[in-house]
């Protein structure tokens, strides 16, 4: 953790889960920190709890990840700030319950796509040229183990998180080729105990049945979670020290791993025996 000593480390979504314990480790650790998050209160939690228990600098910031022109006017100002960015976390994200692809519309998968992908796509393009200044860079891109396994009733989730690991890896190869300072790590975590399956979007007709189905759905989350947003930083910053290419958090993202790399064309099957039975549409 001494690499993070004085380094200024920007994390998106930091108001809470993983992005919160990772401002927290960071702060500890002795990191200057530029923090943004789209809720106001949770933010400034995060801000208040390290300005009273480190003395490092923090810059928080409320920030729309989804507004590309606003991204890069943040890179911005934190270059100017702060003179230099070492680490580039790019944490936010949304969940999306919508059920399969043909109950799923268009704009759905476009706000899910837009935060998700996008959101991460422009947090690594804004701050990459002054990452590239830096005596080291890294990015970290949180994609999911829905990123590697494709489940029913997650088409727009698993399309973004699938996006997010293919354009981390394919960086770290161009970054490797050219032999640059910067660096990346793609994190596919399991199950995290956050919010973000009650803070996620979640589409329904109104009746009884489709809210009972969708509280349902946050309650089996919640219960199959296993894995702390504590833990979840402290293997991410580690993964970081070590310049680790990918990342697995928990032991059912690493369970699922073995089961797509050992039967890609038929773990879906073994999951729903594992599951008890197929998912309901």
């Amino acid at each position: 953790m001494n690499r993070f000593n004085n380094c200024v480390a920007v994390v998106t979504g930091a108001g809470s889960g993983i992005g919160r314990q990772l401002a927290y480790q960071l702060a500890e650790a002795g990191a200057q920190l530029a923090i943004v998050d789209i809720n106001s209160t949770e933010l400034e939690e995060t801000r208040a709890t390290i300005s009273k228990q480190h003395d490092v600098k923090v810059m928080a910031d409320i920030l729309d990840v989804a507004d590309q022109t606003a991204v890069f006017a943040y890179a911005e100002r934190v270059e100017q700030e702060y003179g230099s960015v070492n680490l580039v976390i790019n944490n936010a994200g949304v969940a999306l319950g919508s059920g399969p692809l043909w109950t799923t519309s268009v704009d759905d998968f476009k706000w899910l796509m837009d935060i998700n992908f996008y959101g991460v796509l422009s947090g690594t393009k804004a701050f990459l040229p002054i990452l590239q200044k830096s005596d080291w860079g890294h990015i970290v891109n949180i994609s999911s183990i829905f990123g590697i396994i494709s489940v029913p009733t997650q088409t727009a989730y698993n399309a973004s998180k699938f996006a997010v690991k293919g354009m981390t890896d394919a960086l770290r190869h161009e970054l490797e080729i050219a032999g640059s300072s910067v660096s990346c790590t793609t994190v596919h975590p399991g199950g995290i105990k956050t919010n973000i399956a009650k803070s996620g979007r979640f589409v329904h007709d109104g009746s009884a049945q489709s809210i009972a189905k969708r509280d349902a759905d946050i309650a089996n989350f919640d219960k199959l979670a296993r894995t702390t947003a504590e833990s979840a930083a402290q293997q991410i910053l580690k993964a970081v020290t070590k310049n680790k290419r990918r990342l697995l958090i928990g032991a059912d993202a690493k369970l699922m791993d073995i089961l797509q790399r050992l039967f890609p064309t038929h773990y879906s099957k073994i999951l729903y025996k594992i599951m008890g039975g197929t998912p309901e549409l």
